[in-house]
């Protein structure tokens, strides 16, 4: 759900419209900050979306249920992380 969220608010372009658009219209400097706390936040989701594939796909770890729980926790943390880039970004470019 956290991937999904992330997706939708940088690619869905919710975080522009959540925090550039008033009335309607958008800033494009406030669009453009977004767009760079959307990069920053970029290399948060990709290690989290490894750490939880990675947990998933690597057998020893997912036989291992308080090692895979573990990991599937980090890979969560990493999402809220990229989450939070992503808030403080937007919420420091709207206007």
């Amino acid at each position: 759900m956290l991937a999904a969220l992330w997706v939708f608010s940088t690619a869905g372009g919710w975080a522009e419209s959540a925090f550039c658009e008033e009335a309607g219209e958008r800033d494009g400097t406030c669009a453009a900050d977004v767009a760079m706390a959307e990069a920053a936040s970029i290399p948060l989701a990709v290690a989290a979306a490894f750490v939880a594939v990675g947990a998933w796909a690597v057998p020893a770890v997912r036989r291992r249920y308080a090692r895979l729980d573990g990991l599937l926790t980090v890979a969560a943390l990493i999402w809220v992380a990229a989450e939070g880039v992503l808030f403080v970004g937007g919420y420091a470019a709207k206007p």
